[in-house]
């Protein structure tokens, strides 16, 4: 079944509206994935995404049941939208998401587009991150020390130099050579950079 068809989604509404309880599931099981992977890259908790997605298929149920649902072909995004205002809710009673205005004029789908990096991307992250932690310990103390006052206090050379009491061009020297030590660990390690 081709997910991105209107018209399949709007026969399987009207389907379960005159009764057929199947094409609920249907629906369900055709959107699922799309609707619970954007809960939970909002609230990124399994338990509370698990519970959005039960409730936003409670309100399209009932919505249906009323049969106060007007089909234009747009089942997807009206069940995503659905999703999206449950996802706000859920953060204004933790009071942490900021509160969007019911009568602003906003396109829904600015608001649901999903930018978070997936599970997948945060965990090559996080490796190359233990994989660089590894081989920095590796280099000597001097070019360690202007490494990290450079990328991790974001100090000037000024201010390294001043700190360390070297020169300026000491301290670039040591960046540099802590960077091409970094690119032969690297190499040495077969550490990947990029997934």
């Amino acid at each position: 079944m081709d997910n991105s068809n209107p018209f399949d989604d709007a026969l399987l509404v009207s389907n379960y509206v005159n009764g057929c309880e199947k094409s609920l599931e249907v629906l369900i099981n055709k959107h699922k994935f799309k609707i619970y992977n954007f809960i939970y890259s909002k609230v990124l908790d399994r338990d509370n995404a698990d519970d959005l997605f039960q409730e936003t298929f409670i309100k399209v149920i009932k919505t249906l049941k009323k049969g106060v649902y007007s089909e234009e072909g747009k089942f997807l995004p009206w069940i995503m939208r659905i999703a999206h205002n449950l996802v706000i809710d859920f953060f204004r009673k933790n009071k942490r998401f900021p509160i969007f205005d019911k009568n602003q004029n906003y396109d829904i789908f600015q608001l649901i587009k999903d930018e978070n990096p997936s599970i997948e991307r945060h965990l090559i992250d996080k490796q190359i991150l233990n994989d660089l932690q590894k081989i920095v310990v590796k280099l000597p103390q001097d070019q360690k020390e202007v490494l990290d006052m450079r990328l991790y206090k974001e100090m000037s050379f000024k201010e390294i130099s001043e700190a360390t009491g070297v020169s300026i061009n000491t301290a670039l020297g040591r960046m540099r050579y802590a960077i091409i030590n970094l690119r032969k660990l690297i190499i040495e390690n077969n550490i990947t950079l990029s997934a």
